[in-house]
Formats: structure tokens, C-alpha cells, sequence
């Protein structure tokens, strides 16, 4: 899920930046410190929204850089267990398939990516053995967050399509359309019992 965070910390400006307005030297040493930053309390950095308050600055003797207390907005984007995500299958592998979330990737396990037994082509398609649904680099997915692990350089998270309402946009959908016609069936054969009943009534009368 994508949050607005304020954070308020001393920020390093090199040297290289001391030529430039204070708050813009600042923001450019914030989008660079924070580039790809990764951390479990805050989340993944996705952009530095707002620079809202720099302090006087610092330097200290031996670092030729200079220190300012400021308070500035990011964009965070942080994974919750149990969470929907959207996503797009990056990578397809022997043992499951790799799906870009934007800032950061999940993977989900072969076992996990449809209610089907399901193989691996050397083409790179996982394919279930009953339902014929294929799954390749590049489809538009709907998954759940079912594991997340911050050990490493990045967060590894579990996903899961196994649940009704999840897979393959295109599976989504068409599982949806099937509901929505036996829906439609139901309803009308609701509506012509009722009629048959009404007219039963008006020939007693």
C-alpha cells in the first residue's frame, strides 16, 4: 500500500551541492539518499514528495559536508500481509514466476499461481493441467500478500492467485462473466416459476 510519511532527520549535503539554493540542495541530496531506500518501519521510497522545513545547517570538522535539520514528505510504498496487489508477471521460472508491484517485486510459487496442477514449458509458460490456463512474462495479475521477510537487501514477498477473485486479469474476468450469466439464468427462471404461478392463480379465479 502507497503511504505519505513526514519524516523530520539531518540531512548530508555534499560539497559538490553548496553552489545551489540551501532548500534545493537539500531536495537533491534527498533524492538521491533516499533512491531505491528500502527500510521495514518506512517502507520502499518511491519519491520525494516536499522539502517542508530546513534548519540552519552544520558542518564538522573532518567531513566536508555540512548537516541540516529538515523535515520533508515522502511517498513510501509498504507491503501488508493479506494485502491485494496488482502486478504485472516479470519473470517465469521453474519454480514460479517473479511479479513487478512497481517499486519492489513478489514472487509467487508455482504451486500458488492457479487452483490447477501446473508445469513449466521451456518456452516459459506455466501451464494447469485441467483448466488450461497459461500464465506468461507479461500478463496483468491480481494477487494476495501471504509472506514478507525483510532479510536482505530487499523485502522478499510470498504471493498467492490460489483464492477466488485472484489470478490472471483475463481469468478475473471471464470467471466473472460466468457468475454474472448463471446469475442472469437464475433470476430468469426465478421470474418465469413466478409467472406460471401468477397464471395458475388468474385461470382457479
Amino acid at each position: 500500500m502507497f503511504y505519505e510519511v513526514i519524516v523530520t532527520d539531518h540531512v548530508r549535503v555534499e560539497p559538490n551541492k553548496f553552489g545551489m539554493d540551501t532548500d534545493e540542495a537539500v531536495r537533491a541530496q534527498l533524492e538521491e539518499s533516499f533512491s531505491g531506500f528500502q527500510d521495514k518501519d518506512i517502507g520502499t521510497v518511491v519519491a520525494v514528495l516536499d522539502v517542508q522545513e530546513v534548519k540552519e545547517g552544520i558542518i564538522i570538522p573532518g567531513d566536508g559536508a555540512a548537516y541540516y535539520e529538515s523535515t520533508f514528505k515522502l511517498i513510501v510504498f509498504r507491503p501488508e500481509l493479506q494485502e491485494l496487489v496488482y502486478g504485472q508477471i516479470e519473470e517465469i521460472t521453474n519454480f514460479g514466476a517473479f511479479i513487478s508491484m512497481g517499486p519492489i517485486r513478489g514472487m509467487i510459487h508455482i504451486s500458488q499461481t492457479m487452483d490447477d496442477f501446473v508445469s513449466f514449458s521451456d518456452s516459459g509458460v506455466l501451464t494447469g493441467k485441467d483448466g488450461k490456463k497459461n500464465l506468461i512474462q507479461g500478463d496483468k495479475c491480481i494477487a494476495r500478500i501471504v509472506a514478507i521477510s525483510y532479510k536482505g537487501e530487499e523485502p522478499k514477498i510470498g504471493l498467492t492467485m490460489r483464492q477466488p477473485g485472484l489470478g490472471k486479469l483475463d481469468w478475473v474476468k471471464a470467471e466473472k462473466d460466468k457468475v454474472d450469466a448463471q446469475t442472469k439464468q437464475a433470476v430468469a427462471a426465478e421470474t418465469k416459476k413466478e409467472a406460471k404461478k401468477e397464471t395458475k392463480k388468474v385461470k382457479k379465479k
